[in-house]
């Protein structure tokens, strides 16, 4: 397919770590205009969902359309590196099956401007192959006019700790103001029911109300860009969260409050505005999604499905999991409906509260502890603090919407429970590929002897009327037009090129064999595989004579 401008556009915006706290879901205490005006001219969805409640395994998840326990990516933070736990079998890249892209380098092959700015955590590299342009500075202006483009913009400033301190602003925003004063009032916010409601805890989630607040801002100049530019009318806008909030028993965890996730669609001409729907969606099926409303071949290996336009299709169950974070090895895996929630726990004999360093510097989680160690905390405060845990958890969500009552014994739902257990293992025989084996078997397995797997360089091998392919060469004079093919020994590898010179040049994706018809060319070529180190650059010096 060539490109033209007659196909779509395409515009995500990710917000880190959010829930949909937003007045277009009916939060009086959100400031969010342009938000909420993107969903007046859109679709809002209700039941939208990440497969975890952690940015990495779910946006592994998100970038090949595969479940994280289905390429070996459920444990977050594969690169996690800590003193005080050195037996972990880290760091590590997940290596998924051969045949597992990236879902954008399957639009790049259909002629797509892909751009990334500028955050990944994918579990595994972002492979150069991946993107047109994967920085800061990453932007559809920089694409040829006549170019459609997929562009991704992550605002990140909503993370979980920028509740309790400036690592983000300061490591990432140099150019915001380090410090902003308070504006969301803390009398004003609604502490979760198993949250300690301490001025301590309201002033973090007031804190968060703001943070949003900023990140309305961050997509309102994102739609003037599209509107200044002229590309509104034929630009499609996904407006989505790569998990939950980032709350203790939201954020690494499985209830609605971790998994559920805002998701606006604006589609000019083709989605009617205002609409509001139920239809259950999962993060897994945003890149199928894409690839369906650009033309392009969804694979069959793709374990999300598309949940817009003409190969749309409905979802009964969305599922998450929950497995090691960070320090702490867990096993939780989960399905919900647009009514009930099921979750298993493989570890019931655990705390819910395991050491995971990084969340226990949370306002809200500290002081938890503080109540807890002083007697002071009770009743439902106190579902975090538990020393065991249910084997399964079972949660009407409509009556239940914080999943505080667990239905799981109550015999006026044993058949729901029944229907879940069956929905629960079916996926598990499907998709839980890695789930039971150890981690240190799995990383012995992606790499052997525990070093990282390495692509093949890319050969050149010239064809025409004289030479018919039979031979690998660096350079090579010829008479006649001459085709150069690469070609990477390594299973499933992709081809990066350049025909430039210099320390940044961009690379393309090889697609096709390269034509020779004048003069000289320069080839530069690296060969990519996910998880897989690339290759050493390959070089090669053609000339038709």
């Amino acid at each position: 397919m060539s490109a033209t401008t007659t196909r779509p556009n395409i515009l995500w915006i990710s917000i880190e770590d959010t829930s949909p706290r937003f007045g277009c879901y009916g939060d009086e205490l959100a400031r969010t205009p342009h938000i909420d005006e993107l969903a007046s001219a859109g679709t809002l969805y209700t039941n939208a969902f990440a497969t975890a409640g952690v940015c990495s395994p779910s946006r592994s998840a998100i970038i090949t359309s595969m479940y994280p326990t289905a390429i070996g990516a459920h444990h977050m933070r594969t690169e996690h590196v800590n003193k005080n736990t050195p037996e972990l079998p880290t760091p590590y890249f997940a290596v998924p099956p051969a045949y597992v892209k990236t879902f954008t380098e399957h639009l790049r092959a259909e002629g797509y401007y892909c751009t990334n700015n500028w955050k990944t955590d994918y579990q595994f590299a972002s492979p150069l192959t991946a993107w047109d342009e994967d920085s800061r500075d990453a932007h559809w202006r920089n694409r040829d006019a006549d170019q459609p483009f997929f562009a991704v913009f992550n605002h990140i400033l909503t993370h979980e700790s920028s509740m309790w301190g400036t690592m983000i602003r300061g490591n990432y925003y140099p150019d915001h103001p380090m410090e902003r004063p308070l504006v969301t009032d803390p009398n004003q916010v609604k502490v979760p029911p198993y949250l300690a409601d301490t001025p301590k805890t309201r002033d973090s989630i007031a804190r968060y109300y703001d943070l949003i607040a900023e990140a309305d801002e961050f997509v309102g100049s994102l739609l003037q860009q599209l509107e200044e530019d002229g590309l509104a009318e034929n630009t499609i806008v996904f407006l989505w969260s790569d998990h939950g909030e980032g709350l203790p028993r939201a954020k690494r965890w499985p209830y609605d409050a971790g998994i559920r996730v805002p998701l606006i669609v604006r589609w000019p001409g083709m989605m009617a505005p205002g609409q509001v729907s139920d239809a259950l969606v999962s993060l897994i099926d945003l890149g199928p999604t894409v690839l369906s409303l650009a033309g392009a071949t969804v694979p069959n290996h793709m374990q999300g499905q598309p949940f817009l336009g003409s190969k749309a299709k409905p979802r009964d169950y969305v599922y998450a999991t929950r497995d090691r974070y960070d320090e702490s090895y867990d096993m939780i895996r989960a399905a919900r409906d647009k009514r009930y929630k099921y979750i298993r726990n493989y570890y019931p004999d655990k705390p819910y509260l395991q050491w995971v360093q990084f969340s226990h510097q949370h306002p809200a989680f500290q002081e938890l502890w503080r109540l807890e160690l002083s007697g002071q905390l009770e009743g439902d405060q106190r579902l975090l603090m538990q020393h065991k845990r249910p084997a399964e958890e079972l949660y009407d969500c409509l009556a239940d919407p914080y999943e505080m009552r667990n239905l799981a014994d109550d015999p006026n739902y044993r058949e729901e429970l029944e229907r879940f257990r069956s929905v629960v293992d079916d996926w598990r025989c499907k998709y839980d590929v890695w789930g039971d084996v150890p981690e240190e078997q799995m990383v012995a397995q992606m790499w052997p002897g525990g070093t990282q797997p390495h692509t093949a360089s890319p050969i050149f091998i010239p064809l025409n009327s004289m030479l018919h392919g039979r031979e690998a060469v660096t350079c090579g004079e010829y008479g006649e037009a001459t085709a150069i093919l690469l070609h990477s020994a390594t299973q499933g590898a992709s081809i990066a090129y350049t025909l430039e010179d210099g320390d940044n040049p961009s690379w393309k994706l090889y697609t096709k064999p390269l034509f020779l018809t004048e003069g000289t060319m320069y080839i530069r070529a690296k060969g990519v595989r996910i998880g897989f180190k690339d290759s050493e650059e390959a070089a090669g010096t053609f000339k038709k004579v």
